[in-house]
């Protein structure tokens, strides 16, 4: 009985113990009007309610080339937050057809936290500054593989 509560109480506290491990994909981002393709990052998939909330929070930082895409079973509006951040992200929603909804730049924050509020089926999550340093924005599509 003692080994179950401990082991309840880590995994209440930390989460991320539940998560063996990250499917992966590559993410492209393509312009909109021209079809050029403007970035490409290797995004971790998160694709169950543990690995949703636990998403960055237990990832030191991410390269310039990395990010965690989000997979929600159907396409609605989302709240994110940057609970137990340790680095700043642009939050990225695109909806199921693959076409950037909006776009936030989030900053590590103690509570109360902010939400960043959008609408789609998919967030990507990368390091700040990876869309303007990119020239991504609403309008565009990213385009990955799920199998």
């Amino acid at each position: 009985m003692v080994v179950f509560v401990v082991a309840a109480l880590a995994i209440a506290t930390a989460p991320s113990l539940l998560i063996p491990g990250y499917e992966t994909t590559t993410v492209e981002a393509t312009d909109a009007e021209t079809g050029e393709t403007l970035a490409t990052v290797e995004a971790r998939i998160a694709d169950g309610p543990v690995k949703r909330y636990v998403g960055l929070s237990a990832t030191d930082e991410l390269a310039d080339d990395e990010g965690m895409l989000f997979v929600h079973s159907e396409p609605g509006e989302y709240d994110y937050v940057m609970r137990d951040m340790a680095f700043a992200i642009d939050i990225v929603f695109v909806d199921a057809d693959g076409e950037i909804t909006q776009i936030h730049e989030a900053e590590p924050e103690s509570r109360p936290l902010t939400t960043y509020e959008g609408t789609g089926k998919y967030v990507l999550e990368v390091p700040i500054g990876w869309s303007a340093d990119n020239d991504v924005e609403p309008g565009d599509s990213l385009e990955f593989d799920l199998e």
